[in-house]
């Protein structure tokens, strides 16, 4: 009897030195996968100056576009055009910003607002809908990653944000984004388009085309110019409102320093949620005649 109380006695200690030993190998183990995966961010990492001025790159989206449509045959061809950011138009470049990011030329990679704004609509919401990812996040999601919702994904995709913003300019991050965002089924960049929707380059467009290809950024396959969705010509009708109250730009040809000013942007432009943006094609209704009449302060 005593040698069976003794046993029992010295139980309690073996489970705690083994609960002990495997606590030490989860940390261990932990500590060896965050030292793998800054090794492979260490080797991944772009060398920024190969994108820091040139021809713009082909975007993974773009490269997962052509691999996807080999098994699509109905899918359209690519359309994707680079060309310099000084082709665009000014008003482009600020009816972009005030659809995405409005507070893109005064935060360092990451708007801290809209990160906040997205936490208590998700946490409304109570399920993960809304990022409030800035342009240079949605740069370096096109340019290297996949639309995946993975969080280590998307811890990558801070760190090359970062990386991103400690080495390119304000200028060329917005240049190479408006030349690998998608804009439609096959159609990359703001060239491409142009000429698909309103059969022109893009320094030819006028300032409401700009702003339905701003409006075409949150669901580019169902809402564009081409569907006419009633989401598209309610978001159409939201930048067109804050655009209003932007202060107009000189109409003359910008000189180099011009270029590279922002263009001044309301205070707080709210963003949509991505809940909101329709995913089905229930709503689509036949491309009208009539264009939707727009009244912009020049």
């Amino acid at each position: 009897m005593m040698f069976w109380r003794k046993k029992s006695a010295r139980r309690p200690a073996k489970q705690k030195s083994s609960i002990t030993l495997w606590l030490w190998r989860a940390v261990l183990f932990g500590f060896l996968l965050v030292a793998l995966d800054v090794f492979y961010l260490a080797i991944r990492l772009p060398a920024w100056n190969d994108y820091a001025e040139g021809p713009i790159k082909k975007s993974r989206f773009i490269e997962r576009y052509e691999t996807e449509r080999a098994e699509n045959k109905e899918w359209p061809a690519l359309m994707w055009r680079p060309v310099p950011i000084a082709a665009m138009p000014r008003y482009l470049i600020r009816a972009v910003i005030i659809a995405e990011d409005s507070r893109f030329y005064s935060h360092n990679g990451f708007d801290t607002e809209a990160i906040q704004d997205a936490l208590e609509h998700d946490l409304a919401k109570r399920r993960f809908i809304y990022g409030g990812s800035t342009l240079s996040q949605q740069t370096v999601k096109n340019m290297f990653f996949s639309a995946s919702r993975n969080p280590l994904r998307k811890l990558h995709e801070l760190v090359f944000t970062y990386s991103m913003e400690q080495h390119l300019k304000k200028r060329r991050i917005m240049e190479i984004y408006l030349n690998i965002a998608e804009f439609g089924r096959g159609i990359f960049g703001v060239e491409a388009a142009a000429q698909r929707y309103f059969h022109k380059p893009v320094n030819a467009i006028s300032e409401n085309e700009a702003i339905e290809l701003a409006a075409t950024l949150p669901g580019p396959v169902l809402h564009n110019p081409a569907t006419r969705t009633r989401f598209f010509l309610r978001h159409k009708q939201t930048i067109e409102r804050h655009y209003a109250s932007v202060t107009p730009t000189p109409a003359k040809p910008a000189g180099p320093s011009q270029r590279n000013t922002p263009p001044a942007l309301p205070a707080d432009v709210p963003q949509i949620p991505q809940d909101e943006v329709p995913t089905t094609p229930d709503d689509i209704q036949q491309p009208s005649d009539d264009p939707l009449p727009v009244e912009i302060t020049p």
